[in-house]
C-alpha cells in the first residue's frame, strides 16, 4: 500500500513537473529552435512512458495536450486546438475555469471523499438539484456510463424476476449501440467490434436493427412465445442518439413504438443518456 501511494506521488509529481516545463516553453514570447527541440524532447518523453508504462488499450492520436483554457486546448508545441471533443462529451464546462475550480478548491478544503457509508450534505444537495431540473425521481451516482448501464442492468434483471416473474430475462439493445467497455456492457453494445475475445459474453441480451419498428416488434413477439413464460422481456435499453454508431438519431415513431412495446409487456425502457443527458444536445 505504502509502495503504491508513493507511486501515486511520484506520478502526479512528474505530471505537474512536466506540464510546468511545457507552460514555460509555450508562455515565452520568442520560441527559439533551442526551445522547440526542447519541446519535442519533452513530447517524445510523454510518448515513450506512455508505450513504456501505460496499457495500450486505446488508440491514441499523435498529439500531446499540455493545457488548456475555456474551450481551446494547447499541445506541447504551442498549437491552438478548437475542443469540440469535451472529454468525449463529459466536460464541458471549459477547462481551466475559475468557478470550477473554485468550487472543487472549496470541497476539498471541507472534505475529499468519505465513501457512501455515510450522509453527505454536498451528495443531496446535487441529487435535489437533478431531480428538481430533469423527469427524474431519484438519482444514483456513479463513476463511469457503464457503471451506470450495468446498474440499470441489475435493476431490469431484479424487477423482471421479482415483479414479472421470469426465471430468464431478456433485454433487447440496438445493432450499432454503445453502453460502454465492462463484459455485460459490450454484451449490451451490439458491435461485435466490441466483443471479440471477450467471451463468454452475458447472457440474455437480443438485438434489433436501429429505428425499425416492425423488426422490434418481431423479436419482442418472439421473446414473449419462448418457453412457457419462464423467459420474457425485461427490457428495452436504447440510446436516443447513437453516438458510436455514427451519430444517428432515434425517430419518434422508434421511440414511440418501444414505449407502446414496455407498456403492453410490462417491461422498463432504459434510456442511455450517458453522452446527451440533461440538455447536452442543445
Amino acid at each position: 500500500m505504502k509502495l503504491l501511494v508513493v507511486l501515486l506521488i511520484s506520478c502526479w509529481q512528474l505530471i505537474f513537473s512536466l506540464n510546468y516545463k511545457i507552460n514555460k516553453i509555450i508562455n515565452k514570447n520568442v520560441i527559439s529552435m533551442s526551445t522547440l527541440e526542447k519541446v519535442e524532447t519533452v513530447a517524445l518523453s510523454v510518448t515513450e512512458s506512455y508505450n513504456q508504462n501505460v496499457m495500450n488499450t486505446y488508440g491514441r492520436y499523435p498529439l500531446t495536450i499540455s493545457h488548456g483554457k475555456g474551450s481551446k486546448l494547447y499541445d506541447s508545441e504551442g498549437k491552438e486546438y478548437l475542443d469540440f471533443c469535451a472529454g468525449i462529451a463529459t466536460c464541458i464546462l471549459g477547462h481551466s475555469s475559475e468557478r470550477l475550480k473554485s468550487a472543487v478548491m472549496a470541497q476539498l478544503d471541507s472534505i475529499h471523499h468519505c465513501s457512501n457509508l455515510y450522509y453527505i450534505p454536498a451528495q443531496a444537495q446535487l441529487a435535489a438539484w437533478l431531480t428538481k431540473n430533469s423527469a427524474l425521481d431519484k438519482a444514483f451516482f456513479c463513476n463511469s456510463g457503464a457503471e451506470a448501464n450495468e446498474a440499470a442492468i441489475k435493476l431490469a434483471r431484479k424487477y423482471a424476476h421479482t415483479k414479472l416473474g421470469y426465471e430468464f430475462p431478456v433485454i433487447i439493445t440496438a445493432v450499432n449501440s454503445f453502453h460502454g467497455r465492462t463484459v455485460t456492457a459490450i454484451t449490451a453494445t451490439g458491435q461485435t467490434k466490441y466483443q471479440k475475445n471477450f467471451g463468454p459474453l452475458t447472457p440474455g441480451f437480443e438485438y434489433t436493427p436501429f429505428n425499425d419498428v416492425e423488426a422490434l416488434k418481431q423479436l419482442v413477439d418472439k421473446i414473449q412465445s419462448n418457453s412457457e413464460g419462464r423467459s420474457g422481456l425485461a427490457a428495452i435499453l436504447i440510446e436516443p442518439i447513437q453516438g458510436e454508431g455514427g451519430v444517428l438519431p432515434a425517430t419518434k415513431e422508434y421511440f414511440k413504438a418501444i414505449r407502446e412495446v414496455c407498456d403492453q409487456t410490462g417491461a422498463l425502457m432504459m434510456v442511455d443518456e450517458v453522452q446527451t443527458g440533461m440538455g447536452r444536445t442543445g
